[in-house]
Formats: structure tokens, C-alpha cells, sequence
């Protein structure tokens, strides 16, 4: 049954903000992990698992959310999810070793994977099925926004205080959540007390999916392949996933219930969900590379040219919720959303090392409006035809499409990145040769430059091409980072197509858990 008035509107924002802290946290420890790294005397390779423990832990935990719901029932495991998280933010903060804060991402991710669906499927039980448009476009809100401002909220801590509080921010949101979680949100039956836990599931299912993530995470790093160890993750994920959907479909008490395939909507949904998760995330990491990199931003001042964007997607959805429960067409909607994302990343791709912060403005604020249509629709047209406890779980799978859809546009991208300033750098060095006229006018230049602020000739001719050698960088950087963007934008416009081979429907108002 749905909640009404001052009650609805209080379970609505503590399970958004619940959601947001875990989604703010995907992404804000990374403009801080070099200043995380200095304190604790770690290597770059090694404080990177800061974010890759986090990362593996929350996409283990997302797909089993749904039955964790249903066995301890969800508003316990809701609960716990926000205690477990806040006090594990808490120990992240006082993490005096890079071991110590490791094991705490690691334990917060658990919680987050817990937090963002348990939080959609409460929101769903919560709205009426009338206005279930305007409940996902609020739930939105944090799933878009917050992996998009947590590098602003992440480079204003570390530039203004220290690194610890960037987990300390968490406390008091958590325990407030916490507060109104148990006062308002309404218990729901324990499911499956009684039957046995599928223990082989949960085992194959954290095999499989951490192995996948992992190599996600560190496969560009540790040069793919060429690495034993994710020869051997690469081989233990193929197994795993082959042998946990075996194990998923042959046993009576699932841990996932695969049976929620046989939905049109959401075996498709689970396709256009992966796409979302690369544009965003990919878009994410791309961009503030690419402005700090390369135009000398700072972390805050990147982050400051996404908020803006965020805040016409934060504008935009409620339209979106009402536009859905007056019947428009999820796919017209997220039809227009990929293509505006695809104006965005061709604006952007055309981007010089002249480029200023006024440039950024249109094309972000065209990706918060693109991620507005396409976040909204596409989660309603893959939950639609759930109904009861197959919301939990399409939630938590859903979700998990979504990460792994980041981390594979992230991978792709950085080997894309790698290779490509390799080819851009090759083809630009065919110009460095005596026998170009303006290779050698520009070379002369430099050396005439140098000498007349009192270098001597060697010197100046040393400098001149330490000059040339800069520019070649940036430029074949600056070309990498165009194609990054135009990849990113196609695989939006080409995987249009796949919104029109779900159910097409006028008036779509999936069902509530009827819990």
C-alpha cells in the first residue's frame, strides 16, 4: 500500500539521500587518491584499489540486494546497509595504513551495494502506481547527479581540508538516514527464513563478478593479458558466470532468480541499462582527465564545470516523471536523450587546447538534459512488467548492468586512450624532420626565442626541442581524447535502435512490490 502526504515525502528523500551517499562515494575518493597516497606512503598502482575495492564489492552485493530484501526483510536490511556504511566511513577516515583503508572501502561498498537498490524498490513500494513516472525520476536524481558532483564535492575537501573528510562528510547523512529509516519506512515479511540459502550461488556469484570487475578495474593498468593474474581472473570469470547461472537455474532457492528474463522489458532493459552506465561513467572519467590533463584545471574547477549540468538534470526530471505518467513513450524520450548525448560528445570532440570553461557550459548542460531522458525512461521500461518480489531483484540487476557498464566504457576507454596517443603521436613525429619548411621555421623560432632571453646556443637549441616535444604531447592527447569523446557518443546513437524492441506501450505504469 502507498504512502500519502508528509510520511510518502519523508521516506522519499531519506532512501535519495541513502542512495546518493553511495553513488557520491563511487566517484569522490578519486581526485583525492594522489593526496591519500602521499599520506600513506603508498604507490599509485596500490592506492588505486582504494576505488577498485570499493568498486568489486559493490557490484558482488547489487544482484543478491533483492533476495537480502526479501530474507531479513528490507527495511533491516535497508537499515543495516546505512549503519554498516556510516560506521565504515567513519573507519575509512581514521585508516592510519593503505591496508586498513582498503579492507573499510571494501566494507563500505558491500553496504553501498545494499543502499542504492533497496532504496528504488522502498521508493517504488512507496509512490502510488500512478505516479511511479515521478518516484523513479526523483530516485534518478542521485543515481545521475551523484557519480557527476562527486568529483566536485571530492577536489573542494581535499583542496580546503584534509582527505579523511571526504568519509567523515558521511556521518551525520548516515545517521540521519538511519533515524528516519527506522522511524518511517514500513516493515516488510521476511521471505525464505525457512528455505535453504544458496550458499554455492553466493559463493559462484562473488567469484564471478568480483573476477569481472577486477579485470575491469586493473586490466588497462596492469597491461591486460600480458599479466598472469588477469589471464587467470579472465579464465576464473568465464568459469564462474557459466557455472553460477547453471547453479541459478538448476537449484529451487536461487539467489538470483533468472526467471525474470522471461520479461521482454527487462532482459532488454538489462542491454540499455549497460549502455547507460558506459555513457555516464565514461563521460565522467573522460572529461575530468581531459580539463586537468590537459587545460590545467584544477580538481575543484572541474568539478565546478559539472555542476552546473547536474542541475538541468536536477531540473529536468520531475518534468520527465510527470511526461511518463501522462503516457509519452519512454523510447521517445530516451530516443532524444541519446541523441542529445551524442551532440554532447561531438561538441566536446571538437575541443582545442585553447578551449576555455565558458566553452563546457552548452555541451555539459545538453548531457544533463540527455541524462534526464534517459535515466527515467529506461529504468521504467525495464521494471515495468515486475511485479511484487521480482522488483527487488530486477533493481539489483538492473543496477549491477549499470556498474558494469561503467566499468567497461572505462576500461575501453583508457586501452582506447592508450592506443590512440601512440597512433596520434606516430603520425604527428612524420612532421619533426629537417625537410619540412615549417617544422624548421618553428624549430628556428623557438631556438631565437630562448637565446634572446640569454641562453646560450646548445641551450636554447636543447629547450627548443623540449618545446617541440611538449607540443607533440599535448596535441596527440588532445586528438586521443576527441576520439574518446566521438566513441562514446556513437556507441549512444547506434544502440538507439534496441529502446524500439521493448514492448511499446502508451500508458506505462509499471506495478509496485505489492508487499
Amino acid at each position: 500500500m502507498a504512502e500519502v502526504g508528509f510520511k510518502k515525502w519523508i521516506i522519499t528523500i531519506t532512501v535519495i539521500t541513502a542512495s546518493l551517499l553511495e553513488l557520491i562515494d563511487t566517484t569522490i575518493v578519486n581526485v583525492s587518491l594522489p593526496t591519500i597516497q602521499g599520506n600513506l606512503g603508498a604507490t599509485l598502482e596500490d592506492v588505486a584499489w582504494i576505488t577498485t575495492g570499493y568498486a568489486v564489492a559493490n557490484v558482488i552485493i547489487l544482484p543478491m540486494s533483492g533476495w537480502l530484501g526479501g530474507f531479513f526483510g528490507r527495511k533491516n536490511y535497508f537499515l543495516a546497509s546505512i549503519i554498516i556504511f556510516t560506521i565504515a566511513s567513519f573507519l575509512c577516515g581514521n585508516a592510519t595504513s593503505l591496508s586498513e583503508l582498503v579492507i573499510f572501502r571494501i566494507i563500505q561498498g558491500m553496504a553501498g551495494g545494499g543502499l542504492i537498490s533497496t532504496s528504488q524498490a522502498i521508493l517504488l513500494e512507496t509512490w502510488p502506481r500512478e505516479q511511479v513516472g515521478t518516484a523513479t525520476a526523483l530516485f534518478g536524481l542521485g543515481a545521475v547527479v551523484g557519480p557527476t558532483v562527486g568529483p566536485t564535492i571530492g577536489g573542494y575537501i581535499t583542496d580546503h581540508a584534509s582527505w579523511p573528510w571526504i568519509f567523515y562528510v558521511n556521518i551525520p547523512v548516515g545517521a540521519l538516514a538511519a533515524f528516519f529509516t527506522y522511524t518511517f519506512v514500513r516493515e516488510t515479511p521476511k521471505e525464505g527464513r525457512d528455505k535453504p540459502i544458496d550458499w554455492w550461488g553466493i559463493a559462484l556469484l562473488a567469484i564471478a563478478v568480483g573476477s569481472l570487475q577486477t579485470i575491469l578495474e586493473k586490466g588497462e593498468s596492469e597491461d591486460w593479458f600480458a599479466t598472469p593474474y588477469i589471464t587467470v581472473l579472465t579464465a576464473t570469470a568465464v568459469i564462474g558466470v557459466l557455472l553460477f547461472i547453471w547453479r541459478e537455474l538448476s537449484t529451487d532457492h536461487p539467489i538470483v532468480n533468472f526467471s525474470i528474463m522471461r520479461h521482454r522489458s527487462f532482459s532488454i532493459g538489462m542491454f540499455t541499462s549497460f549502455i547507460l552506465g558506459f555513457g555516464l561513467y565514461g563521460s565522467v572519467f573522460v572529461f575530468p582527465i581531459f580539463c586537468q590533463a590537459l587545460l590545467g584545471f584544477s580538481a575543484q574547477q572541474t568539478g565546478e564545470l559539472l555542476f552546473p549540468g547536474g542541475l538541468f538534470t536536477i531540473g529536468m526530471m520531475p518534468f520527465i516523471g510527470k511526461m511518463l505518467n501522462k503516457g509519452i513513450p519512454a523510447q521517445f524520450m530516451a530516443t532524444i536523450g541519446m541523441f542529445l548525448f551524442f551532440v554532447f560528445t561531438h561538441m566536446l570532440s571538437g575541443s582545442t587546447l585553447a578551449t576555455g570553461r565558458g566553452d563546457f557550459f552548452w555541451p555539459l548542460a545538453i548531457r544533463g538534459i540527455g541524462m534526464a531522458l534517459l535515466f527515467v525512461p529506461l529504468t521504467t521500461l525495464a521494471i515495468a512488467d515486475l511485479k511484487g518480489a521480482e522488483i527487488g531483484q530486477g533493481t539489483g540487476l538492473n543496477n549491477m548492468m549499470r556498474q558494469l557498464g561503467g566499468s567497461f566504457g572505462i576500461a575501453a576507454l583508457t586501452t582506447i586512450i592508450h592506443i590512440r596517443q601512440g597512433i596520434h603521436r606516430n603520425n604527428l613525429l612524420v612532421n619533426i624532420n629537417e625537410y619540412n619548411p615549417a617544422f624548421n621555421q618553428r624549430l628556428q623560432g623557438a631556438i631565437h626565442n630562448f637565446m634572446a632571453h640569454g641562453r646560450s646556443m646548445a641551450d636554447a637549441t636543447r629547450m627548443a626541442y623540449a618545446s617541440i616535444e611538449g607540443t607533440i604531447t599535448r596535441q596527440s592527447m588532445l586528438l586521443t581524447y576527441d576520439d574518446a569523446y566521438w566513441l562514446t557518443g556513437l556507441v549512444m546513437l547506434f544502440s538507439i535502435p534496441l529502446l524500439y524492441l521493448q514492448p511499446f506501450r502508451r500508458n506505462l505504469k509499471p506495478a509496485a512490490d505489492a508487499h
